[in-house]
């Protein structure tokens, strides 16, 4: 799961800590629309929770991470799809880490290699039949920026020298 930095984690606490004062209040009304509502906020986290596919039908992003459309560049025509997809949000890197690993592998990507610095750079590198995606991950200041890049394999000269 995705790990959401501290500061929203604590703020969520107090709303439930405060959901929970209201059910346990006695006030038999406010149980019954109280309760109702706790399942539609549940049903519509769960909504909001959700990855979703963008640009890249096989590249799974979570949804706490927002498109920068300014720094995003995609490129489709027919049969080809490249380009770069920019994002941001408030999301710690081990768990941005994590997530890819694990939905990439289940879009039938292949890991071939993770670059990981001591301080806030991580590049992971994945390879489909045709295709290789990287993923770099810097966090900085309150946010982590992500680009995923999505590029077609380039088929090498029967000679294996590039003239």
């Amino acid at each position: 799961m995705i790990k959401v930095r501290s500061r929203q984690t604590v703020l969520m606490a107090i709303g439930m800590i405060t959901l929970f004062f209201f059910i346990v209040s006695g006030c038999s009304t406010l149980k019954s629309s109280t309760s109702s509502s706790t399942q539609e906020l549940a049903v519509k986290k769960d909504k909001e929770s959700s990855p979703l596919y963008y640009d890249f039908g096989d590249v799974l992003i979570p949804k706490e991470l927002k498109v920068d459309k300014k720094s995003s560049y995609i490129v489709q025509s027919p049969g080809f799809l490249t380009g770069i997809l920019a994002l941001k949000g408030d999301i710690e890197r081990n768990s941005l880490i994590a997530f890819f690993q694990n939905n990439m592998a289940k879009d039938n990507w292949r890991e071939i290699s993770l670059f990981k610095s001591p301080r806030t750079s991580t590049i992971i590198l994945f390879q489909k039949e045709n295709r290789w995606c990287v993923i770099s991950i810097n966090e900085k200041d309150y946010n982590t920026y992500v680009e995923i890049g999505v590029a077609p394999t380039v088929n090498e000269p029967e000679s294996g020298l590039l003239k």
